[in-house]
């Protein structure tokens, strides 16, 4: 589904991604981990073509389609979906307005309010809020679980093919933490040729969603990759022993 071949990805005129290469197939679950500041969250913002970001060279490929050059918008349309770490706040916007607006752009059709208040009414319902939490502006005056669940809605209502998830686990309590782990868990059964990338630090977000495959970045590169047990040693013991091996690897000559 995605295929990501040898880019460099400078910000700030800081280059953070290294000649980065990574393939996700149909239906598969990846997970991104890593230190702090290695490029993780740059991977998830040039996929989306956020406009801070530069790909300096190589190719992001979607279902064998070149996205270099496509806007934000054309991305989302081709059914890629980023929930992000710090929802961004829509003032005098409300969510209904703006997912009616966002699914029939995506839909390329209009969508009849009865039906889009149905549908809204269900995922509210899924994630365990009122179906007034669609009335109110987006993201605006929400606590950090709410704009989470709000990203969730989003996913729910514009049903993509490509999620990213970058820590959509951060700032939640224990119990929106199950309750957004297990409407993923749900969606990727429900629509299981789904490719989902994750990024996070924690363990619980994979008691629901166990990843196929597991890619360790660190300075701009993947430097290991390997299936889940790799992912419960970092919970365990860190990062240390896989940076490490990358920088003995970086001296020998």
């Amino acid at each position: 589904m995605l295929k990501i071949k040898n880019i460099d990805v400078k910000v700030d005129n800081k280059l953070i991604l290294k000649n980065f290469s990574m393939d996700i197939n149909d239906g598969e679950i990846v997970a991104i981990m890593g230190p702090n500041g290695v490029g993780k969250s740059t991977l998830s913002r040039v996929i989306m073509a956020d406009k801070n970001y530069h790909v300096l060279k190589g190719d992001i490929i979607f279902n064998d389609k070149v996205i270099n050059d496509l806007k934000v918008d054309e991305r989302a349309r081709l059914g890629i979906f980023l929930a992000m770490q710090n929802p961004t706040v829509i003032e005098g916007v409300s969510n209904q307005d703006f997912l009616k607006t966002a699914l029939s752009s995506v839909l390329n059709k209009h969508i009849g309010l009865y039906d889009f208040i149905k549908r809204c009414e269900g995922a509210c319902n899924d994630i365990k809020i009122d179906s007034s939490f669609i009335h109110r502006n987006v993201n605006e005056g929400f606590s950090g679980g709410e704009k989470k669940k709000n990203e969730i809605l989003q996913l729910k209502i514009l049903k993509p093919n490509f999620i990213i998830l970058d820590e959509i686990d951060s700032g939640l309590d224990v119990d929106s933490l199950k309750i957004v782990a297990e409407n993923l868990k749900e969606y990727h059964k429900e629509n299981p040729n789904c490719s989902m990338l994750i990024i996070t630090h924690y363990p619980m977000l994979f008691e629901y969603l166990k990843p196929d495959k597991v890619n360790i970045l660190s300075d701009g590169k993947i430097i290991k990759s390997g299936g889940f047990d790799i992912a419960l040693d970092i919970f365990e013991n860190g990062f240390n022993k896989y940076v490490n091996v990358m920088n003995e690897d970086d001296n020998v000559e």
